[in-house]
């Protein structure tokens, strides 16, 4: 009985250590990432500025992730138009079927769907290839030969993803709006006029502005994430999958995070 109640006694000690342990761990890597982020900053704003090396980062981000993105916003617009329109003709509002599809798509959906699969696709590409540099010395002779890491890696890159994200935005809603309006024709004949008009009845700016370059808050969270991992990297290639990993996993749950903060933020701004 002794043995048994002393072994039920450490059992909390032991929760306790790895809560404690992980509440450590979490302060550390905010905090980490706070001077990082402060670090950035000083570097980012001192010339000389590297414009050759952005243009080249924005095409890389925005170009190639255009056609997952538009496909992402397509596939949302179509499944959007299929559910929707079943459930406005069970209450009758068929009609609605147009404003719906276009508020559901510029309101929400477009944005946070290009949010997640930029997250995935350019956070792992960042976190891996600025991972890959560090573990094979690559940026520390950038440092030793006067080339600023944080200026030139890491700045051109979040800024780039901060550029990009509101026009790859545009592209999601496009596709997903005009989609929308291809599976609705398919079922039932309606001009793209018509279709176009009575969505954007009743769509203001404000409907439209905020939503729409809040993804450039996202930009900034996937860049900073995925840079901020693949610079700090270790322990060689197993290292850069584990950077990769966290790259995008932590990318995408900040910006959902993020999405909730800043709908709140809008509504209280713009209602």
């Amino acid at each position: 009985m002794e043995i048994a109640a002393g072994s039920a006694g450490r059992k909390p000690a032991s929760g306790h250590a790895s809560a404690w342990h992980v509440l450590t761990g979490l302060l550390d890597w905010f905090g980490e990432i706070a001077a990082y982020c402060g670090g950035l900053i000083r570097s980012a704003v001192r010339p000389p500025y590297e414009w050759r090396e952005l243009l080249r980062q924005c095409d890389r981000i925005g170009s190639l992730s255009l056609p997952l993105v538009a496909l992402a916003g397509a596939a949302t617009g179509v499944v959007l138009s299929l559910e929707t329109r079943e459930s406005l003709i069970r209450f009758g509002a068929k009609t609605m079927l147009p404003a719906v599809i276009v508020f559901s798509i510029l309101k929400e959906s477009g944005p946070i769907i290009t949010g997640l699969v930029v997250s995935g696709r350019v956070g792992a590409g960042i976190g891996a290839e600025l991972g890959s540099m560090k573990v094979t010395e690559q940026i520390d002779a950038m440092e030793a030969s006067g080339v600023d890491p944080l200026r030139y890696l890491v700045a051109t890159r979040v800024l780039a993803c901060i550029l990009m994200l509101p026009l790859l935005t545009l592209a999601a809603d496009f596709c997903g709006i005009l989609l929308g309006w291809m599976a609705n024709n398919l079922q039932e004949p309606i001009s793209f006029r018509y279709f176009f008009q009575s969505g954007f009845k009743s769509v203001d700016f404000s409907d439209f502005l905020p939503e729409t370059f809040k993804t450039a808050v996202y930009g900034l969270i996937i860049g900073t994430i995925a840079c901020f991992e693949g610079m700090r990297t270790r322990g060689g290639t197993e290292g850069v999958g584990r950077s990769t990993t966290r790259s995008v996993v932590l990318a995408s749950l900040f910006v959902i995070l993020a999405d909730v903060l800043l709908v709140r933020l809008i509504l209280a701004i713009w209602d």
